[in-house]
């Protein structure tokens, strides 16, 4: 079966962690042989003249046999012209992935606006990924400050009442406020 994937969400929601965890997991199934994930992005996989994107992309395709190939913010490849090399990427890859004696898969990952534009751009895409969407929803205050004071047990540190209340407004605040680059974890 297709192990492909699109993670889409804002930052700080998880989409790397994710995809470094799934290899293990999808491994564990059974679904793929090695379970180990070669993370690359737009310059690990363009090259400068004719010819070596495409080399570039089958090399990495090369070492993610038996894995996955995890590209985060994967729109970059998306060329605005039809002459960027990134969309010989996007060929390279879309070849790869309907091999169907391939033991690897490839999650794209990035923010979710971006990621629709992504996977519009070319008829293939949206295709090898269907049904293989999983989008990350922004944390609420509470999980935030769940993860804070998490954070702040790990350092081995604690939190008066007053300073607790304190972070617990920002989250709120910072929640209330967030646009498409409210950091989620990071911010906190």
């Amino acid at each position: 079966p297709p192990v492909s994937l699109v993670l889409m969400g804002n930052p700080g929601t998880g989409k790397t962690k994710v995809a470094r965890l799934l290899g293990a997991i999808y491994k564990g199934l059974g679904l793929l042989s090695k379970g180990h994930v070669v993370e690359v992005s737009r310059a690990d996989l363009v090259g400068d003249v004719i010819g070596e994107t495409e080399r570039k992309t089958r090399e990495v395709i090369a070492k993610a046999q038996g894995g996955f190939l995890f590209i985060d913010e994967a729109y970059a490849l998306a060329g605005k012209s039809r002459n960027d090399y990134g969309n010989a990427v996007i060929e390279t890859l879309l070849k790869a992935m309907s091999d169907s004696r391939r033991d690897f898969g490839v999650i794209v990952a990035g923010y979710p606006e971006p990621m629709q534009q992504f996977l519009a751009s070319n008829p293939g895409l949206r295709s090898r990924f269907r049904g293989r969407e999983v989008v990350f929803d922004d944390y609420t205050p509470s999980q935030l400050l769940a993860i804070a004071k998490e954070t702040i047990g790990k350092l081995q540190l604690t939190i008066d009442d007053d300073a607790r209340r304190y972070l617990e407004r920002r989250l709120e605040e910072a929640y209330r406020d967030r646009d498409a680059t409210f950091g989620n974890v990071r911010y906190v």
